[in-house]
């Protein structure tokens, strides 16, 4: 995949006390939050003042993400931006390896996302990030 850069990582926090005390043990400073009901979490996007990396709290409100890790959340996955996600999605299918959905849905900001499963990427999940133009 051309062009393909890391995004961000993604955490999944099943306990929302838990949030405020990662970010000021690691002195993150919070990007932006938005719901995402595809998922059903709120989508907590932080960086560190001194580096450009990102950071996704993936805070699950119901939904199989409660039960991530047995409940006790923890890395989720790797997020690549790309140009393109339909194109990333047709390029996996041609060799046989299946996405998460059908078509990419609306991700936290301005981005629509889609998953390559698990077992395609070496037991590591992987998230495409497209951004979205605005017009």
């Amino acid at each position: 995949m051309k062009g393909m850069k890391l995004h961000h990582i993604g955490i999944v926090m099943t306990q929302p006390d838990r949030v405020q005390r990662f970010m000021e043990k690691f002195d993150l400073e919070e990007d932006y939050t938005e719901y995402v009901e595809a998922y059903q979490a709120d989508c907590i996007f932080m960086r560190h003042r001194e580096d450009d990396s990102a950071i996704e709290l993936v805070v699950p409100k119901e939904g199989i993400l409660t039960e991530y890790n047995n409940g006790k959340g923890g890395i989720h996955h790797i997020a690549f931006e790309v140009e393109d996600v339909s194109k990333v999605r047709e390029e996996f299918e041609a060799k046989g390896l299946k996405m998460l959905e059908e078509r990419a849905v609306k991700g936290a900001g301005d981005i629509i996302v889609n998953f390559l499963r698990p077992r395609h990427g070496e037991g590591i999940l992987v998230e495409f990030v497209e951004k979205i133009k605005k017009m």
